[in-house]
């Protein structure tokens, strides 16, 4: 997986991996994301076009850095998922109710 990185301003940045998100890099996702948490972005958009796949450690990454950021009064977005595979995922444990996602 690689990832990235598009500052819109000092509080938004959109966040760009790609490939597959599963137990063998989802540690990477995470400090990735924790670092932005660390940068002080109140807003995070990730940007799912390239991402081919995604299985329960990514998941449970993503919700992670939700409630991480959402502690700091900050927001969460996945944007333009591409992969009927990645959507299905999204679909099954209903992660429209937790997080925005937008096409």
């Amino acid at each position: 997986m690689k990832t990235d990185l598009n500052i819109i301003s000092d509080v938004e940045i959109i966040v760009k991996p790609s490939g597959s998100i599963d137990f063998s890099n989802a540690q990477k996702l995470k400090k990735d994301l924790l670092d932005l948490f660390d940068s002080d972005y109140k807003k995070v958009r990730l940007n799912f076009e390239k991402v081919s796949r995604i299985d329960s450690s990514g998941l449970g990454k993503l919700l992670l850095f939700h409630k991480r950021l959402r502690e700091k009064d900050g927001k969460l977005i996945i944007e333009n998922v591409e992969s009927s595979y990645v959507k299905n995922m999204f679909d099954v444990i209903n992660l429209h109710k937790v997080i925005e996602i937008k096409d």
